[in-house]
């Protein structure tokens, strides 16, 4: 049964029209962490039938503010400020896994990182992107 604190963010999560599109899923949520993951599909691919750089970035963007919103009120959001990410690897078939993590909480804005790994058929994890994230909270307008 999910917990208290998965339900808040999977609230949030599904008013994502980027994300619904794209077909990502809210896979794992505890304070301070958030995994989404993102299988392959036409909706993904760059011209070379590769994952995107936009959806990797995106996913990754995805991941890190839902850990940020873990550690903030029930009646705040979230809002990037900023976000910077290093493309390691660039992959075709399986999914995308990001998990985001918070390094740094403040009442005024929180530090985060997501890395995004790319799972094979087979299983195999390889590192794709890296982020780091600025995060800042904002009133909740819904």
């Amino acid at each position: 049964m999910p917990s208290a604190l998965f339900k808040r963010i999977e609230a949030s999560f599904l008013r994502q029209g980027l994300m619904q599109h794209l077909g990502a899923r809210l896979v794992r949520v505890e304070p301070g962490l958030c995994e989404v993951v993102l299988p392959y599909s036409q909706r993904v691919t760059q011209q070379q039938g590769g994952f995107h750089g936009g959806a990797m970035g995106a996913l990754a963007d995805i991941a890190g503010g839902y850990a940020a919103l873990t550690q903030v009120a029930p009646d705040t959001e979230v809002t990037t400020v900023e976000y910077k990410i290093n493309f390691l690897a660039g992959f075709q078939d399986g999914e995308l896994r990001a998990v985001g993590r918070v390094i740094r909480s403040g009442k005024r804005i929180i530090v985060t990182a997501a890395e995004v790994l790319h799972v094979g058929a087979d299983g195999k994890e390889s590192a794709c992107a890296l982020m780091q994230q600025t995060i800042v909270p904002v009133p909740k307008t819904y």
